[in-house]
């Protein structure tokens, strides 16, 4: 039997391969969420991707919220009113009561005093005397400086302690020398921190201490802006037990120790 003619196989040169058809890329199909009703419920598609965030569990419209009682309302009125015929100063979150003018020996004396009742929140059993320009400053003060030191320690700061306010007197209670700006109306000492939870904070006991110095030292920097005199336990032995705080103005800025 005749055998048929044998094709010759040559070898190709070394790196080349044989030609192929190209191929024709195929789209692959894929889940696409329902864009009309975002009811897709797959992960990836539920975590706020884009406008995805849609729960098949959402209700279609938002309810609509219930009008408040017309006596709670009535209540947060009366609150309103009340916290402003309470305010001092102009300023409602200083609360106390206006006394006028205080007389006292020689050129001691205040001009527009305020007896503080509380400020911010805050309040001051003591009900210090001073002029509005240090009640200004003290609650700058409480606000930006002594609230933040204690955050939510003990449940935060329910009122302050304050061993000296408005006082005819000379500086350190010297039987002679300048007036102290107590005899002005122009300062205030704090000597204790009443938190919510009972406990308080003393800077005669705290101010060495590894649990109270950090708030303590805190408070203190706070108070240098606010007020031009800043006094602490290591300014000198008369103020180890308190923290003095008045409003002198110095052109060289602030007094702080």
């Amino acid at each position: 039997m005749a055998e048929g003619p044998v094709t010759e196989m040559r070898p190709l040169a070394r790196g080349q391969e044989p030609a192929r058809p190209p191929l024709r890329p195929q789209v692959r199909p894929y889940e696409r969420p329902a864009l009309a009703y975002g009811a897709s419920t797959r992960p990836l598609y539920r975590a706020e991707v884009g406008l995805f965030a849609f729960s098949p569990n959402a209700v279609a419209q938002s309810l609509r919220p219930i009008v408040r009682p017309q006596a709670i309302e009535r209540a947060a009125e009366a609150a309103r009113v009340a916290r402003l015929r309470g305010q001092v100063c102009g300023d409602a979150n200083i609360q106390g009561d206006a006394i006028g003018n205080v007389a006292g020996r020689g050129a001691c004396g205040v001009e527009n005093a305020v007896r503080i009742k509380s400020i911010a929140g805050v309040r001051f059993p003591q009900r210090p005397t001073m002029d509005c320009r240090t009640a200004r400053a003290l609650k700058a003060w409480v606000v930006n400086g002594a609230k933040p030191a204690v955050g939510n320690a003990g449940g935060g700061i329910a009122s302050l302690r304050t061993v000296s306010d408005y006082a005819c007197r000379n500086r350190n209670s010297a039987a002679s020398g300048r007036l102290s700006e107590h005899a002005f109306g122009h300062a205030i000492d704090v000597a204790g921190i009443k938190l919510k939870s009972g406990r308080e904070i003393t800077v005669l006991r705290g101010w060495n201490t590894a649990g109270d110095s950090r708030i303590l030292r805190r408070m203190w920097r706070a108070a240098c802006g606010p007020f031009g005199t800043v006094l602490g336990p290591e300014a000198n032995r008369f103020h180890r037990d308190h923290f003095h705080f008045d409003t002198a103005r110095y052109r060289s800025g602030p007094y702080c120790r």
